[in-house]
């Protein structure tokens, strides 16, 4: 079975049904939580679409909760550094962390880690999955794939790619079309997806990959980017021209971006419990899908226990790759 497939069906495992065993909401009340707000480390700057599902999640969390959950970017590392703030907090259920998989499940196999992915942190629960697009912006005079790899294999390095930092998902995949073309890509780490975007809107470089978004896809319409593939297990509804980069032939760098809240190792049960009930309880209302669904982004939620062999799979799967690659961090 492939990863993008396992993926699917456990995104296809939306309708969660909440077994009795979660429902510990009084345990987590007697033992006096949350009596004070909560923190929520987006490991990415302001402005991208992991900041806005945060905040959203956030509001519905403060209303179930009773008490205000703060959102707190602090990006860099691919993620990595948010990750690692909520690893050294106290495990007391009033730090969390929203962010992609990666730092879990790429950052280890590529350098030294921050934080350790096994016995530092603990999934909470898994809240979407992200396409991810590959744009041309207005320096590039690609028109599709393929005309992109052609001029890289024509101009080696003279083609930057732009991706949300190293050890990102879109470092690994342009690692992954690189190896596979035999061309040369310079890549542009950047600390997250805000500034990348804007720098690609003023044709900084030729290339970008980021996750969809409302921003990106107006951006597209606008003629601002050109779309020229997608990671995804299929088409986009809204994007139905740009094919994914499995068809294109690239099926190991056809990823998606899959997104969940961690917490500290050592919090309470209780607690896990109740925070898992409450983000399913916001995943299923019709307005937080609707948001998401509308931007390409697929609401998943289910069993913190699911999420961790989710993301077990995907770093064996990641060791794999980054060794048969030979993917190295400069």
């Amino acid at each position: 079975m492939t990863r993008i497939l396992r993926r699917s069906l456990l995104a296809c495992a939306v309708a969660v049904a909440l077994p009795a065993t979660l429902s510990l909401n009084a345990s987590a009340a007697d033992a006096g939580w949350p009596s004070r707000p909560i923190r929520l480390v987006v490991s990415y700057p302001a402005g991208g679409v992991s900041d806005v599902v945060a905040r959203a999640l956030g509001e519905r969390l403060t209303a179930a909760l009773g008490q205000s959950v703060v959102v707190d970017n602090k990006a860099g590392a691919g993620g990595a550094i948010g990750l690692d703030l909520v690893a050294k907090s106290a495990p007391d259920g009033y730090t969390l962390g929203f962010s992609s998989i990666s730092p879990l499940t790429l950052s280890p196999h590529l350098g030294k880690p921050l934080f350790d992915a096994h016995k530092d942190l603990v999934p909470v629960v898994s809240v979407m999955y992200s396409p991810v697009l590959l744009l041309g912006t207005t320096r590039s005079t690609a028109q599709n794939f393929s005309e992109l790899i052609n001029q890289a294999k024509a101009r080696p390095g003279e083609v930057r790619w732009a991706t949300a930092g190293l050890a990102s998902l879109g470092h690994i995949m342009l690692e992954q079309i690189g190896d596979k073309a035999k061309v040369q890509i310079t890549h542009i780490p950047y600390k997250g997806g805000g500034q990348q975007l804007n720098d690609g809107l003023s044709a900084q470089f030729e290339v970008l990959s980021t996750n969809a978004g409302p921003a990106v896809m107006q951006h597209i319409k606008a003629g601002k980017f050109k779309a020229l593939a997608v990671g995804a297990p299929s088409r986009l509804d809204s994007l139905p021209n740009v094919p994914t980069l499995a068809e294109l032939g690239y099926k190991s760098a056809n990823m998606t971006s899959v997104f969940g809240i961690f917490a500290p190792a050592g919090v309470p049960a209780p607690i896990l419990a109740r925070l898992n009930a409450e983000v399913n309880k916001a995943l299923a209302l019709p307005e937080i899908r609707q948001r998401l669904e509308a931007t390409d982004n697929v609401p998943t939620g289910g069993k913190a226990a699911d999420f961790a062999k989710q993301i077990e799979a995907e770093s064996k799967a990641n060791a794999q790759i980054i060794q048969a690659a030979h993917i190295q961090l400069n």
